[in-house]
């Protein structure tokens, strides 16, 4: 059996078997777009090493070769610099680890697969698939690629790009930036990022290349997609697509503008949109007319309203939910967290942007989210947070508007927008189904 597989356009093997995040980096060297050359160890040499605690025979001869094929197609000097990532084949954002900056030796990169394989089986890992129906036999590939560095040099940096804005659904490139940092500040929420169009002054070649890299993946995906992205030193790599994610009315506009656009068919429109979109296509908001007491203001990252207990810990989220909904409270979140984003009726974080752990989990979750609250305090000892001055403890009530990024003390009335021509349109269509 062959375990390892080249990252070019001519390996071609289904997601099930070299993952999600491998299959979106063949696909975009076929598009003719900018990935860094890498291989991927598949999906069944991690249910292998699951089954008889070791890696299987003949790996560590398929590593040796692939690693002196990557140093052949880099020029670089030993040792090269690699990053280790999973991939299942459904996408599990953040669940498993990820090992950057790996100085690359035969010995410290065996010990990085063993190490992804075997994250496979953590319990942040293991709740995610139970929460999304995941088969918990089907393992992780691990995708080996040349670093490219966002914090090296000048006009470096890295980002998280939607084609179209996953709250509203429109047809414009969204997303944050970090300059002179590493993807993972980005995506792990714990710094403070900038909007995506900051690229437009300060990386003007940058955007346009990431402008026509975001038109090509979601012409050929058919529908809106987001690239995860560093820029080392001017030039652009692209390290990972996902397409779809795109929940509630945004979802039911992407579809019906993806139609408009002859993308896609009426047909598929109705069945890209799942029963729990329509649902909430009309995203309820904090009534402005109310009053409420407003407490603070971050940046809506998952659309929809919810209403619970302050938690200002996972455990504290477990514990409280079986009296009633609550509401996450943290700094950030992390994969650690996410038996309390499970319990959660919906998120508050200090820090990170849209593109950011908890707000990624929430959108695929369905649940309300605001992130980037950056007048938020935390005495998680005390169970407690502060705004200018007020304290919050654990189990007061509050409600988040996770369009507008609103958060407020208490239970203010929540109203409902009229039916937009987008959801109404969809319905018609709905309609002339036989």
């Amino acid at each position: 059996m062959t375990w390892i597989h080249p990252l070019s356009p001519e390996t071609d093997e289904t997601p099930s078997t070299i993952g999600g995040k491998a299959h979106g980096l063949i696909v975009m060297k076929r598009l003719g777009l900018p990935v860094p050359p890498g291989f991927v160890i598949s999906t069944a040499a991690c249910r292998a090493y699951l089954r008889d605690g070791r890696l299987p025979d003949g790996l560590g001869s398929e590593l040796a070769a692939a690693v002196a094929d990557l140093e052949v197609a880099t020029g670089a000097e030993r040792p090269l610099t690699v990053s280790v990532r999973s991939g299942a084949g459904v996408s599990m954002p953040g669940m498993m680890d990820t090992i950057l900056n790996l100085g690359l030796t035969a010995g410290r990169l065996r010990s990085a697969v063993t190490e992804v394989f075997s994250s496979w089986d953590t319990p942040r890992a293991t709740t995610y698939r139970e929460l999304h129906g995941i088969p918990h036999d089907a393992g992780t590939a691990v995708t080996v690629q040349a670093m490219v560095f966002g914090d090296r040099a000048a006009h470096s940096g890295s980002g998280v790009a939607f084609s179209r804005d996953p709250n509203t659904g429109e047809r414009t490139p969204f997303g944050e930036v970090l300059f002179g940092h590493q993807g993972d500040d980005v995506v792990s929420g714990r710094s403070t990022t900038l909007p995506l169009s900051e690229l437009t002054e300060r990386e003007p070649a940058v955007w346009a290349d990431l402008t026509k890299a975001l038109e090509r993946v979601e012409r050929h995906y058919r529908d809106a997609c987001h690239v995860e992205f560093t820029f080392e030193a001017g030039e652009l790599w692209l390290l990972q697509v996902r397409p779809g994610g795109i929940a509630g009315g945004a979802a039911v506009r992407v579809a019906v503008d993806l139609a408009d656009e002859g993308l896609i068919s009426r047909q598929d429109a109705l069945r890209r949109v799942r029963p729990e979109d329509l649902r909430h296509a009309r995203t309820p908001r904090i009534a402005a007319s109310d009053t409420p007491d407003l407490l603070a203001r971050g940046a809506g990252a998952c659309p929809g309203v919810a209403t619970g207990k302050i938690a200002t810990s996972a455990d504290r989220a477990v514990r409280m939910a079986a009296d009633g909904p609550v509401i996450l409270v943290r700094p950030h979140t992390s994969p650690l967290d996410m038996h309390g984003l499970a319990a959660a009726a919906g998120v508050v974080t200090a820090r990170g942007g849209p593109a950011s752990h908890a707000a990624i989990v929430a959108r695929a979750m369905g649940k309300p989210a605001v992130v980037g609250v950056r007048c938020l305090t935390f005495d998680e000892a005390g169970g407690r947070v502060q705004v200018a001055g007020r304290t919050v403890p654990d189990g007061m009530v509050m409600t988040i508007d996770g369009t507008a990024g609103d958060i407020a003390i208490g239970s203010p009335r929540v109203t409902t927008p009229p039916t937009g021509s987008h959801l109404r349109r969809f319905l018609e269509w709905a309609a002339e189904i036989p």
